[in-house]
Parts: structure tokens; sequence; C-alpha cells
């Protein structure tokens, strides 16, 4: 098989992942260890050096100067030396990791500061006690079965079609920070239309927060963990206008750099249809999915640039909604949908085998009911905790306003039950339980996929109508694809005069019509090519765009008119 290295723009960039990783919680104090680590392989108590390695890289990937899978038994050992700048001159000093794939053992000088399982979400060390003045070693010892009782996504040893390249070891940044004694160590932002509830974990007693608005600065001071604050003439966020209010955060020791928006997501009912409201009001979600991955670093683009380019190219093409599919990005990438204004639809990142048989071809077929998923007890408790730690994580971001629990039932289990702890955990978000197909009593919405017939739908009142995926129309770009010899898509097109009028007629002759019967959501299939799939508007090396963005727009502009017609 003939597999082609594809470069992006973004690698003009220099690798370069410096940028600060976290911004809701921003401090003076930060020193980046991305950059050149050394790594190694050990196994059978041997160990052998592989040179070097740009973190935060995945050593699957070919910039990361590695380009090598992990055997099987084999750890990945990565080293760094680094010297705390002098102005680290706090007591509490905070080692960071963004995410390691999947379980790691964490060391500095010699002494093991702590460990962490399952490959997407942050975590970090007190490293106070082990620092010391001049040289230090951080030692990361990596072990990645690609343990499927863990959330996994859509990583397989045996890759292609629709299941890609796996990757282990550091994908996200690294970074230390300096704090002073009683710090704060959380923050958890919630908007109404016309004000921001604060609350804080540490610190001490009296806080103030000076929040920056165009009618000048208000200064807020208080006692305890939790506050409101009245905003007068507020601006309201939405994919139109995102408007962010930028504020700090002070205890008189610790001081913090966030933001936040004001905008709600409800579900409310106009006209006898139940709509997912924007700001209390029906709102068309205009998408795409958005899997993650880039030709140059597999699940960590180049430089964040390759955010902001997926974020404003699907801008460009009139969307406001990215389904972000079964992968947890780096902040940053959350950071830029707030920023630019583009809508989130999270994913749960999915655990358990996949049938290929039970999960797809039948549900697809119409075989949707008598199916069942067992899961056992150690699946049970890592799904479990890994989604309520998502739903923490990204809680302040105004852009996440919808999670997926389960798609097509992959890894699915006890979803009614899961559905209502989890709205239980955050009730300002939609919940879809079950994403295509085999649905269970309860869910916000009625969430269907359709990709090989005719798309006819019809909402019930009481429930919102998404089309959670749909098209997937494949176009192979010469020169801009992955696999030479193989490719995969739900229906192919020639060239991309072919696909564009192919997606004009999809929109125009089935989605467009289907608004009148109360759909309010829609995804197509996809953002970008990945690996053999060539079914993006984009390529997998974004350098190509397949789809010209003045018909892309036109048919934006049509999709709001009807909606507005329908649901106003």
């Amino acid at each position: 098989m003939r597999l082609c290295e594809l470069s992006t723009p973004f690698e003009k960039d220099g690798y370069d992942w410096t940028e600060y990783p976290r911004p809701q919680m921003k401090r003076d104090s930060y020193l980046s260890l991305c950059g050149k680590w050394e790594l190694s392989v050990a196994k059978d108590k041997k160990e052998t050096a592989l040179g070097e390695i740009i973190v935060p890289y995945p050593p699957e990937s070919r910039i990361s100067g590695i380009s090598r899978p992990l055997g099987k038994d084999e750890q990945y050992v990565y080293r760094r030396k680094f010297n705390l700048p002098t102005e680290f001159d706090s007591e509490n000093i905070i080692l960071h990791f963004g995410a390691v794939d999947q379980f790691c053992e964490v060391r500095l000088n010699g002494t093991v500061v702590g460990g962490h399982n399952g490959g997407y979400l942050p975590f970090s060390f007190d490293i106070s006690d082990c620092v010391k003045s001049g040289e230090n070693l951080i030692e990361v010892k990596v072990t990645d079965t690609l343990d499927t009782d863990y959330p996994y996504g859509k990583q397989c040893f045996k890759r292609g079609g629709m299941w890609y390249t796996p990757i282990s070891g550091i994908w996200q940044a690294v970074w230390l920070e300096a704090l002073p004694d009683g710090y704060f160590t959380d923050l958890k932002l919630t908007s109404s239309l016309d004000s921001i509830t604060i609350e804080t974990a540490g610190g001490k007693e009296e806080k103030t927060a000076v929040i920056h608005t165009e009618n000048g600065d208000i200064i807020h001071k208080w006692t305890g963990n939790a506050t409101t604050v009245k905003i007068p003439s507020p601006r309201l966020w939405s994919p139109d206008n995102p408007y962010l209010y930028t504020f700090t955060i002070t205890d008189g020791t610790d001081e913090i750099e966030s933001y936040f928006a004001l905008r709600t997501i409800d579900i409310k009912k106009e006209k006898d249809r139940s709509y997912i409201c924007l700001n209390g009001k029906p709102y068309f979600f205009h998408g795409v999915l958005d899997q993650g991955y880039f030709s140059d670093g597999i699940y960590t683009p180049a430089s964040p640039r390759g955010y902001e380019y997926d974020i404003l190219t699907m801008k460009k093409l009139g969307f406001n909604m990215l389904r972000k599919h079964i992968k947890i990005e780096p902040e940053l990438f959350y950071y830029y949908c707030d920023k630019y204004g583009m809508i989130v639809f999270q994913d749960m990142v999915n655990s358990g085998k996949y049938n290929f048989l039970i999960d797809t071809a039948l549900p697809t077929i119409g075989l949707r009911k008598g199916i069942k998923h067992r899961a056992s007890k150690r699946r049970r408790t890592m799904f479990e905790r890994f989604a309520g730690e998502t739903v923490k994580h990204l809680y302040n971001h105004p852009s996440v306003c919808y999670y997926t629990i389960f798609n097509e039932g992959w890894g699915q289990y006890d979803a009614d039950r899961i559905y209502t702890e989890m709205k239980k955990l955050d009730s300002t978000r939609i919940w879809d339980a079950t994403s295509g197909w085999f649905k269970g009593k309860s869910s916000d919405v009625d969430s269907e996929h359709i990709y090989f017939k005719k798309i006819k739908l019809s909402a019930r009142a009481e429930r919102p109508l998404v089309l959670s995926e749909f098209g997937g129309y494949s176009c192979k770009v010469e020169n801009h694809s992955f696999n030479l010899d193989k490719n995969y898509g739900y229906k192919t097109f020639a060239g991309e005069k072919e696909l564009c009028k192919g997606i004009k007629a999809l929109y125009t002759e089935e989605i467009i019509p289907a608004i009148k019967d109360g759909l309010c959501a829609a995804v197509l299939t996809q953002l970008s090519d990945v690996e053999d799939e060539t079914n993006g508007l984009v390529t997998y090396d974004r350098q190509v765009i397949k789809t010209g963005e003045a018909v892309m727009q036109e048919l934006s502009q049509r999709i709001r008119q009807e909606f507005d017609k329908v649901a106003y």
C-alpha cells in the first residue's frame, strides 16, 4: 500500500506550541516545556535511545522526528532537562500536562511525583519538594496498549477506512507555573443573558474581580467562594457576534486573567415544535463533523494555527457549528471557537470494542432494536469518570453548547442512567444520549444519522430533531491524498466541481426541505479528509478547499431564511 507524506501550511510556523495553553486561567508565571526532549524505548528491562523528539507531537507522527509506532510490550521514556527561571521564587511549582496517551509515570530528579491514566484530559503535579535551583531532569514513562476499557476514539492498530493511526505518549503541551501559597485551584463560570456567576476553589477569603466592558471596568469585591455580577448593557455571544468579556480575579496574592461570554442554550417550544434556542431564540445549527486529525502531527497540528485554520475556513464556508467527534482537543481549540464564534457539539470519547455488524451494518439498514452492549465494571468506571471530568474541563467555554454521550452504539450501555447523571452535572447544555441509533427513553433531542438513503425526517413535538451525521461525499484530490491505492467514502465524485454540485443538491433537495418538518441542526461529514477517507471539505493536508465559498455561503443563507420562516 502506497502512503503519501503530506505537509500542511502550519509547518512553516516552526513547530511552535509555546502559546499559553490555558487561556481561562492565565498567569504571569509560565514556562513552556514544549520542544526537544530525548526519547527512548524500553523493553525487557533494556532501554534503547531513539533520539530527539519534538513535544507535543506523538512519536507516530512525522513531525515528531521519530515516526515510529509503539511496539508490543514496549514503553516510551521521555527525558528533558530544564532550569527554573529566576522569577520562579514561589514555594509552589506546578508541572502541567495537557494530555498523555494512555498511561504514564512522571519522575523529577529521580523521584516519582505521580502518574495518570487516560489519554485525553489534562493533569498536573505539585513538584515543589523535588525541584531545585540549577538543572532539573523530568522523566515521563509511557505505556499504551490501546486498552479499550478506556476512552480511545478512532485509534486502531489495523488502521484503514474510518479507523486511523493510533498515537501514544505526550500529545499536548507540557508547562510549569509558580504559584503563591493558597492559590486558586479552580474557576467555574456560569452565565445568563445579563450576569456572570464566578465560583472559585482555593484562594483567600476576600477576592476582587475587575471586568472590562465597553462602558468601563466593573470592580466587584466579595468574600467566600461564589458571587454573581450583573452586567449592564449586556452584549450576547453568538457565532455572528462572538463577544468575550475579559477580566482579572485576585485575592491579593494570586491573580488570574480570564474571560467569559453571556449566552444561554436551552430548549423551547415554538409553533408546536421544540427547538434548541441560543440566547432564548430558535437557532439552526449548521455544522460539520470535525475529527481533529492532521497529516503533519496526526492528533496535534504543527502549530495551534491548524485549529484556527479549520475554524475560520468553516466559518468562511457558512458553517456555525463543529461537531467535535470523539476527541477532546487542547484548550486552545475551544478558546479559538469562543473567540471566533464557532459553536461546538462535543462528543464524549468512546470506549469498548467495536463490532461492525452490530454497530454499523445492521443499524444502517434499519435493524436498531433488541441489540444491547455489555460493559465491565472497569469500563463503566473509566467511561463515567472521564465523561464527568470532560464536563468539568470544558464547562467555562461558551462555544461548547451540546454533548453527545454515545455515538452509533459504540460502547453504549445504560444510556438513560448516564444521561440523567450527566444532565445533573451540567444542566446548562443540551445532551444527546444516543447519536445515530439504539435510542433510549432519555435524551434532550432525537438524533439521526443518514448516509445511504434519501433524507426524510419528521420531528416529534416534544423534542428537537438533529441530523447529527449525513453526507460523507468523497472526492480524492491528486497530490493531496494520504492513501494512493485506497479510498473511503459514501458516494464518490470525480472532481471538485462535481462534488460541489452534489453537496448543493443534497442541501437543496433534502436538508432545506426537512426544516419545515422540524429539523433544527445538521452535521455534514466532514471538515477534512482523514487518512483513507476523502470525504472532507478540505484535504487532509489543509492545502485545498474542495468546495466554492460562494456556493456554500449561498446554501447557508438559504438554510437561515427557511428556518426563520418556519420557526418565527
